[in-house]
Parts: structure tokens; sequence; C-alpha cells
């Protein structure tokens, strides 16, 4: 196993397993300063026991390194590997199986820890036949949220990735804030652009339930929003928030009507919708998207969290969109601008 490789690894399992952000950083920054040098100077580096001397690589990293450099798996990628070979939980594996792609990740472009290409790259590792790039929306300046101007530049990048990545292939997207008349929060014109558009309210998420009831309506029922993302806004770990209150039934009836799906969001501190709203969802009839919310490439890995939640709920597989080729996904959100 090349250097690079084990660092990468290593970060795409910490995160996995929600650890703590800066043990990630150090073997991503170990792997990118590794994967500058040449083999040559790695290897005369490793002989002169100046592995540490370079910038990014400290006593730990340097330790992965000079076992993978043996043609052994580094001792601390094995004990990660074997805590890894536990599920994250327990049931929806069917499920996962049948799942092609995620519709909502983040890269460092909005509040992202990684760069697009190796977010593209962790969901193809995963076997993912696809995955949409969705960077926040402007308002929400806290996570850097695009700019028409940077998302017009963000579609570019797109694009050149995709002519060396088939046949996997990153949709284009967004987050889309929904302000708090139910409108969203980017311009129409580029919407109309982007592959998948997922709706979330960031702010105000106390308001009274009749007007949240309101703006939710206004969001699911715009032709340009393909899923409604965390329709509660909780937070369930660490930081905990209560739900926003709304009329699930009215809003649920509403996603229905308009073939809006709604998001399974697969984050351990978010998983939500919580179970009865979720049966409440499955009741009403609606589409459903299973998608991790990631927001580093080890995140990818927790759709299982919805994936459980989901087969203990009765979701049935062919109402999750998540499960669609690329090709039935693209048509679905273009046949639901048209109909708009």
């Amino acid at each position: 196993m090349e250097a690079s490789t084990a660092l990468r690894r290593i970060a795409f399992l910490l995160e996995r397993s929600q650890a703590a952000t800066y043990r990630v950083k150090a073997f991503r920054t170990a792997a990118h300063a590794v994967a500058a040098l040449s083999g040559d100077e790695l290897a005369d580096r490793v002989a002169q026991g100046s592995l540490e001397s370079v910038r990014g690589i400290g006593p730990r990293t340097a330790e992965v390194i000079r076992e993978s450099l043996t043609g052994a798996t580094p001792r601390y990628l094995e004990r990660l590997e074997e805590d890894a070979s536990e599920p994250l939980a327990q049931g929806g594996e069917a499920l996962l199986a049948a799942l092609r792609g995620d519709c909502h990740t983040h890269s460092d472009w909005s509040d992202g820890g990684s760069p697009i290409e190796e977010m593209g790259r962790a969901a193809a590792e995963l076997g993912h036949e696809w995955s949409v790039l969705t960077d926040h929306s402007p308002r929400l300046t806290v996570a850097h949220g695009l700019s028409p101007e940077r998302l017009r530049r963000q579609l570019d990048v797109v694009a050149e990735l995709n002519e060396k990545w088939a046949p996997f292939r990153l949709l284009t997207g967004i987050e889309c804030d929904i302000l708090a008349d139910g409108s969203l929060d980017q311009e129409p014109e580029l919407l109309e652009r982007l592959d998948v558009v997922v709706v979330s309210v960031h702010s105000k998420l106390r308001m009274g339930a009749a007007a949240m009831t309101k703006r939710l309506l206004a969001a699911v029922r715009d032709p340009h929003a393909d899923v409604l993302g965390h329709c509660t806004g909780r937070l369930v770990g660490g930081r905990t928030r209560p739900e926003s209150e709304f009329d699930a039934a009215e809003v649920f009836a509403a996603c229905e009507e308009a073939g809006t799906a709604v998001e399974i969001n697969c984050r351990p501190e978010r998983l939500d919708p919580p179970r009865p709203l979720l049966r409440r969802a499955v009741a009403a009839g609606v589409l459903f998207s299973i998608d991790t919310d990631a927001h580093a490439p080890g995140q990818l890995d927790w759709q299982i969290y919805g994936c459980a939640r989901a087969e203990e709920c009765g979701v049935p597989a062919e109402r999750v969109i998540t499960s669609w080729t690329a090709d039935r996904l693209l048509e679905w959100t273009r046949e639901k601008a048209a109909a708009g």
C-alpha cells in the first residue's frame, strides 16, 4: 500500500468513526505532503530519519509512512480497519445495498473539510455510481455559502472532473436555504441549471408552527425544489436543538403532490426526521432521499444510519430516489421542473 493511500484511508476511517477533526486533519495533511515527494526523495528521507522535517508530517504519520514503505499494512491502519468491521448500525443492509448515490454532500467550497475532487473520489471508492455536490447557498454566510458567481465557477469545475471520472458521475446541486417567507436563496436561472436542489431551513428554526408550515409549503411546492432536507432541524448529539414545529400532515401531503422527496438525513447528530414523523411521511406516500449530508469523505459511509431507520419505519425501497440510476434521477428532476 502506498503511503499516501494508507494515510488517506486512516483519515477516512477516523472521519467515519467521528474522531476529532484535528486528528483527521493530521493524516490528510501528511497524505498531501507525501504525494508531493518523489519516490526516491521519500525513501531517502526514511533512510536518513528526516521524515518529520517535512512540513505536515509528524511522529505518528511518519510511523505510518515508514511501515507502508516496508510493504506491510501500517499497524494503526490495521487497528482502525478492525474497528470498522463492526457495523455502525443494526439493520438496513438490504436497503443500503440497493443505494446508488447520495443527494446531499458538501465540499470545502462551503463548510465541508475536503476538496470537491476528494469527496468525489471517496464516493466512487465506496461504490457509488453518482453523488450530488450540494454546497450551501449565499445567505448562509457562517457556512461560506456560494454566491451566484462562485456557484457558476463550481459548475465548471464539476464538468471538468466528470470528463475524467466516467462512469462515476458527480451531479451538480445546492443545499438551498429556505428563507423566512418560503422562497429559495439562489437565482432561479441557476437553480434551473442544477441537477438536484435540496432545500433546507437553517435560520429562525423556532418560528411558530403556523408560520413554519407556510414556509415549508412554499418551499416544497417550488418547481426547483427536489428534496426537503433535514425537515425538523433538530440536533440530538452534543449541542442539542429541539425540532421545529409545523403541520407534518400538511407538509408531507404537499411533498407527495409536488413530487418533492423527504430527506432521511443520516448524520448521527441529526437522524432527521424522527421516527414518528418518518412513519407519517411513509403513510403520506412521499418519495425519500437517504443522504449523508457529508462534510468529509469518511462521512459518506454514514448512509447505513438512514437505511436502518428507513427499514425500521417501513420505507419502501422503490420510493427511495438514492436507489435510482443517475439517468432516472435526472429525468425525474427535469420532469418536476417542467411540470412546475
